[in-house]
């Protein structure tokens, strides 16, 4: 765990102790240990991790003024060869380890300069700066699992791993226009979007370059791109299965110590509870510790019978398996829902989820500080209904957007009717679907228009719908001291599964086909043909009545900064029966927002 942040500014001193180091106090919560501070002219940077006493930002040793400093988070899953290769260039370590993978990055741009980014992989946000030609670089992984944040001012740049840091400076005053509301209120994800006025999130897989002649741009330096797939689906299962060996392998600690696994009993956790656990039976290390959530009803009945698959899975795999229960009404706890908000800094429409979530992330805490997730399992191999079933598919929406919206009746009776007609969500998401597609390019590739549109729906998936999973699985693990992996979205196995055409992906008229063969022997039966189902996923009409009665409390207690947002109708009393979960989630986050941060409104 750790986190970075910093301020660049060519017409002050940016070194000024008070804004770096409040900004870096901020991002505590990413790095409990402890913190190292960099200053220069113009530039301030910070760093947090678990150490108490950090080595970043990290610095070479050239004379004043001539050097290059990096502030680091994340880790490097090619750090060994890249430093032997290094090495091999001439290049010398001289922090003898301690550096880590922040000195690799760093020795990596002395031999290459920027275009090392290429060279480097893993999960990871840094910065780094070049002291004799007045440049700062922001860079992020190639499928954005670790967040980077950036606000462009008037003669510099301020950033940091989370929004929270950026608010702390005082020259960055929160706000909220019409562009913003859009990203809130409905179900697209942008890249790039960060909901702040002003604030900007470096894309997936980009470098962002900051000089004193010039405002910040940015340039891809990995993307994904179609190509043709031309392994057999024998062929094809034996390279899934390889990849994913290899994936799970590095998650390993230098000693052999392996990751949990946060398991749901779905296919997706399980076949890498399953890997992971052959893994340390391989190295002698174990057993791998295994958690899950046991939702109940106000009843005291399971919501779900996620729980019942896991402990299948468990006694498989033979973990050493954990089992949480949280009930509906848990959820609703004000702290634990401020706590939510806290870990986001932004509004977020899934309240059940996203509590029950942190909960259980901080009972992993408890077992264990690094944990797999099988997140991103179903966008790589397709198996949502939204990639499999033609209503969705093919839509001129994001599918997901098309097979959604029943869950989010109601907006009209919660919001004014003036703000929806000015943010035309229902335009706005059709508008950002086809910029994701122009952006793919896909139809020159791929000659079937089928098989181009799965192609379509899959891209969607990756570099828009995970990111709603990328953020929850970061924010809420962060806040919880948990470093969460996802080994679904190593850009190894990426490539080459985006590849790999639809009537391969559901050859036995399932969903993820290719990954059920590549898994199947590790499985028990009924885990590897269960039906796919959310998670984690509440079902509690008293969930749903607590937040129509907070919302209706809200509206009568008239001191809420949410309330110009809100119909008429509503503030008149109307009755929100029939109001989509989302809808009155979003409402409560967005007045929680507005207050906490002291949003203003500008639209």
């Amino acid at each position: 765990m750790s986190a970075i942040t910093g301020w660049v500014d060519f017409a002050h001193a940016a070194g000024a102790p008070d804004p770096i180091g409040v900004m870096t106090s901020a991002l505590a919560g990413r790095g409990p240990g402890g913190e190292g501070l960099w200053r220069s002219a113009h530039a301030a940077l910070g760093h947090r991790s678990t150490s108490t006493s950090s080595t970043q930002p990290l610095a070479t040793n050239g004379t004043a003024g001539s050097g290059t400093v990096v502030t680091y988070a994340g880790r490097l899953s090619n750090a060994q060869p890249l430093r032997g290769q290094l090495r091999s260039l001439g290049r010398e370590f001289t922090h003898d380890g301690s550096g880590g993978d922040a000195e690799v990055v760093l020795r990596a741009y002395e031999q290459w300069g920027e275009e090392c980014v290429e060279r480097i992989e893993g999960s990871y946000a840094f910065a780094l700066w070049d002291e004799r030609r007045e440049e700062l670089l922001l860079v992020r992984d190639r499928m954005g699992v670790k967040p980077l944040f950036y606000a462009p001012m008037e003669q510099g740049v301020l950033f940091g791993s989370e929004p929270k840091a950026i608010l702390a400076h005082p020259l960055f005053t929160p706000s909220v226009d019409a562009g913003g509301l859009r990203d809130i209120l409905s179900i697209a994800r942008v890249p790039g979007h960060a909901m702040f006025r002003g604030m900007r999130e470096v894309r997936p897989g980009c470098v962002v370059r900051v000089g004193r002649e010039h405002r910040p741009s940015e340039r891809t330096y990995w993307a994904l791109r179609a190509g043709e797939h031309t392994d057999g689906l024998d062929k094809t299962v034996t390279t899934v299965r390889e990849l994913l060996e290899t994936v799970i392998s590095e998650q390993f600690g230098p000693g052999g110590e392996p990751p949990a696994s946060l398991l749901s009993g779905g296919l997706d956790s399980s076949s890498l509870t399953a890997l992971a656990a052959r893994t340390a039976s391989g190295l002698g290390t174990g057993p791998v510790r295994t958690l899950a959530v046991n939702d109940q009803g106000a009843d005291g009945t399971s919501g779900n019978d996620d729980h019942l698959y896991a402990r299948v899975m468990a006694e498989h795999a033979g973990t050493d398996h954990h089992e949480i229960s949280l009930a509906g009404l848990d959820l609703l706890d004000p702290r634990l829902r401020t706590d939510v908000l806290a870990a986001y800094d932004i509004p977020i429409n899934k309240g059940d989820q996203y509590a029950s979530l942190l909960s259980l992330f901080r009972a992993a805490r408890r077992h264990a500080p690094v944990a797999l997730s099988g997140e991103l399992g179903d966008d790589v191999f397709g198996g949502y209904n939204w990639q499999r079933f033609d209503r969705w598919v093919h839509t001129d929406t994001f599918p997901w957007v098309a097979e959604g919206r029943s869950r989010f009746n109601g907006m009209a009776t919660v919001f004014d009717a003036g703000l929806l007609a000015k943010l035309d969500l229902a335009a706005y998401e059709q508008d950002c679907h086809r910029d994701a597609i122009a952006e793919l390019g896909v139809r020159e590739a791929v000659a079937d228009p089928a098989e181009a549109r799965h192609r379509e729906v899959t891209y969607l998936a990756l570099t828009r719908h995970a990111r709603v999973l990328f953020d929850r699985l970061d924010r809420l693990g962060m806040a919880a001291g948990l470093d969460i992996r996802v080994p679904f979205a190593d850009p190894r196995l990426l490539a080459y599964a985006f590849d790999i055409p639809w009537s391969m992906k559901s050859h036995d008229g399932r969903e993820k086909s290719v990954l059920r063969a590549a898994v199947r022997d590790i499985l028990p039966e009924q885990v590897a043909m269960r039906v796919k189902t959310p998670y984690p996923n509440l079902r509690d009409e008293t969930y749903d009545r607590v937040l129509r009665e907070r919302l209706t409390a809200v509206v009568r207690a008239g001191d809420s900064p949410v309330l110009p947002l809100l119909s008429d109708g509503l503030r008149h009393g109307a009755a929100l029966d029939g109001v989509g979960r989302p809808v009155l989630e979003t409402a409560l986050q967005l007045g929680d927002w507005l207050k906490t941060y002291g949003v203003r409104v500008e639209l």
